[in-house]
């Protein structure tokens, strides 16, 4: 189990990884990009205080099934001691197959405990917490980096070359400080460059959003994985393009409406099912339902009604409403879109 994932970067295949990302990596989305392609899955980021406290809703993060295989847990925090244990306590209770250090995280809660790409400003501390959870372990321990905290401090090779003398056995760089937050360019040639400094597989990440993006990142970077994360919120299809991509062949077109809210739906019922309170799952869904419908001609009316469900009834309701309404041509603007039309 330990060197699968390894087994894989080096096949020559450049494996699709789904990113963690909060509230959007559950199993059942997981399950959905690995259905679609997505060759590795991993969990939305957790607290290593969150799992030694024994907290229910962290413990809930770390569920998976075995049908995600192979799946990594991402564990997050400022403390060697706290990380060494978490990981010891994933891989007993859980086991995984890796376990990945965020060191990238931008958003403000967690770095203020310089968590995530907090860290970055320590590359001590980088060494330090890496350290502990690769002794604390058997399982492969993985590194999720950005390219510095901010511009005075971005230098992705050294941060890299830190994690990998620590015992990182992989390296996903997402070439972004932690100022830049989302936004400008990911710089690929930093990926390439991570990638000619290292002597561990280096995954690529930032700014693939269709399957052509894929293919340039692996021709540029020379990168040995590509992760795969925004460009996934209503797209688990995605995977399926980016291999496509990848190994040369056509590039599946995008579904039809119909085909599109199938997937949405399914999605749904697999996370109603997940979570205990279908109430709360639905209102959790309804951030997926606004992905789900990015595009459609009058979108922005489907999503105000979207928006408001509370039951899988309601959200039925909805799609089919504006599909029948769709399919019988009186959507204003779905002329322009023809591409879409079901059977297209």
């Amino acid at each position: 189990m330990t060197h699968t994932i390894l087994d894989l970067l080096r096949s020559g295949r450049t494996p699709l990884y789904l990113a963690p990302q909060a509230g959007v990596s559950e199993s059942p989305f997981r399950r959905l990009c690995r259905r679609f392609g997505a060759d590795v899955v991993v969990s939305e980021f957790v607290s290593a205080a969150g799992i030694l406290h024994g907290n229910r809703r962290t413990m809930d993060y770390l569920r998976f099934d075995e049908a995600e295989r192979p799946i990594g847990v991402q564990i997050f925090g400022a403390d060697p001691g706290q990380m060494a244990e978490a990981a010891a306590f994933v891989q007993e209770t859980f086991g995984p197959d890796f376990i990945d250090i965020n060191f990238g995280c931008p958003v403000k809660k967690v770095v203020k405990r310089n968590g995530g790409s907090g860290c970055l400003r320590d590359l001590g501390l980088v060494r330090q917490i890496v350290r502990a959870v690769a002794d604390a372990t058997p399982l492969t321990t993985t590194a999720k980096i950005r390219s510095g905290y901010d511009q005075a401090t971005r230098d992705p090779v050294a941060i890299g070359l830190a994690c990998q003398e620590a015992g990182a056995e992989v390296i996903c760089l997402h070439p972004r400080t932690r100022t830049d937050m989302y936004s400008g360019h990911a710089r690929w040639d930093e990926i390439r460059a991570l990638k000619e400094a290292v002597d561990v597989p280096v995954i690529g990440n930032g700014d693939v959003r269709s399957g052509d993006d894929a293919r340039r990142m692996r021709d540029e970077t020379g990168c040995d994985g590509i992760m795969i994360a925004r460009g996934t919120h209503g797209d688990p299809w995605l995977f399926s393009q980016a291999r496509a991509a990848l190994d040369g062949l056509p590039i599946p077109p995008d579904p039809t409406v119909e085909e599109r809210f199938r997937i949405c739906l399914e999605h749904a019922r697999n996370a109603i099912a997940f979570e205990e309170n279908a109430e709360k799952a639905v209102i959790e869904f309804r951030k997926h339902l606004g992905w789900y419908t990015k595009g459609l001609p009058s979108g922005r009316e489907l999503r105000q009604e979207l928006f408001q469900v509370k039951t899988m009834a309601e959200m039925e309701a909805y799609l089919q409403g504006y599909l029948d309404r769709y399919l019988a041509g009186t959507v204003a603007g779905a002329e322009e879109v023809p591409e879409l039309v079901a059977g297209a």
